[in-house]
C-alpha cells in the first residue's frame, strides 16, 4: 500500500497519521507539503490528517481546500484512487466538493476531546471490510466543528445509497440522541463518496491502534485498507 499523507500550515495529526500508516502496511508514506502539485508516482492512498489546517479561519478547510495539492488529490479521486480524511481532513473534503455537506460547529458550542463509540454500517467498503456491519468501535474525537450537515435531499441521497458508513452510538450500538456528541445529522460520523473512494469521518481512529497505549479499535480501518490493496495488486 503506497500512500501519501497531505500536510498543511496547522494541521497536527499529520504524524500520528504517518506512523499508524507505517505500522499497519509496513511501509513509510510520503508526506505531501501543501504547495506541491503532484502526488508520487503510483499513490494508492491519500489521507488529509486532522488539525487546524490555518487556525480554521474563514471557514474549517476552506482554505486548505484551494491549496494547490488538492487539485493532485482531486484527480486522484477522478482516477479512482482512494482518499481518506479523518476531522479536519473531513471539513477540507466537504469544502474541496469530494465530499457533500459541511461541518458546523457542535450543538453545544463547545471543543469535544474523548472517546466516542461508533456503529460499523457496512463491512463491504475498502474503508470499513476489517470489521463487521453492525459492529462498535470505540476511538477519540477532538473538533469543535464536527455537526454534519446537509440538505434533506443530499441526506436523503446518503442515506440510500448505503453510504453512511460510521454513525455516532452508544455501546450497544443504540443510535439514543444521547450518543450523538456534535448534533450531526442522524448521527453521521463518516460519509463515502457516490464512487465510494472517498471517506470522510470526523473521529481519529489512528489514535487507537497501539495495544501498548490504549484502545486497538481504530487498526480495523487501516487493516481493511492495507488487506484491500493486497487484493487488487
Amino acid at each position: 500500500m503506497k500512500s501519501a499523507v497531505a500536510v498543511f500550515p496547522g494541521i497536527n495529526r499529520e504524524r500520528d497519521m504517518a506512523r499508524t500508516l507505517k505500522l499497519i502496511s509496513g511501509t513509510e508514506p510520503a508526506m505531501i507539503w501543501h504547495a506541491e502539485t503532484a502526488l508520487p508516482a503510483g499513490t494508492d492512498l491519500v489521507v488529509i490528517p486532522g488539525g487546524f489546517s490555518y487556525g480554521d479561519y474563514l471557514r474549517c478547510g476552506a482554505i486548505a481546500a484551494r491549496s494547490p495539492i488538492m487539485d493532485a488529490v482531486r484527480a486522484h479521486a477522478a482516477r479512482g484512487g482512494l482518499v481518506l480524511g479523518v476531522c479536519n481532513g473531513f471539513q477540507i473534503l466537504c469544502e474541496s466538493g469530494l465530499l457533500p455537506g459541511v461541518l458546523m460547529r457542535n450543538k453545544a458550542l463547545k471543543f469535544i476531546c474523548k472517546d466516542v463509540y461508533l456503529r460499523v454500517e457496512r463491512s463491504d467498503t475498502p474503508f470499513t471490510r476489517g470489521y463487521n456491519a453492525g459492529q462498535v468501535v470505540r476511538v477519540p474525537v477532538a473538533h469543535g466543528e464536527g455537526n454534519y450537515v446537509a440538505d434533506e435531499e443530499t441526506v436523503k441521497r446518503l442515506e440510500g445509497e448505503g453510504r453512511v458508513l460510521y454513525r455516532y452510538a452508544g455501546p450497544d450500538g443504540s443510535l439514543d440522541p444521547a450518543w450523538n456528541i456534535n448534533g450531526a445529522v442522524n448521527s453521521i460520523a463518516g460519509i463515502l463518496s457516490e464512487r465510494g473512494n472517498v471517506l470522510g469521518m470526523m473521529p481519529h481512529p489512528e489514535n487507537h491502534v497501539d495495544a501498548s497505549i490504549g484502545s486497538t479499535d481504530g487498526r480495523g480501518l487501516f487493516a481493511g485498507l492495507a488487506d484491500h490493496f493486497k487484493r487488487v495488486a
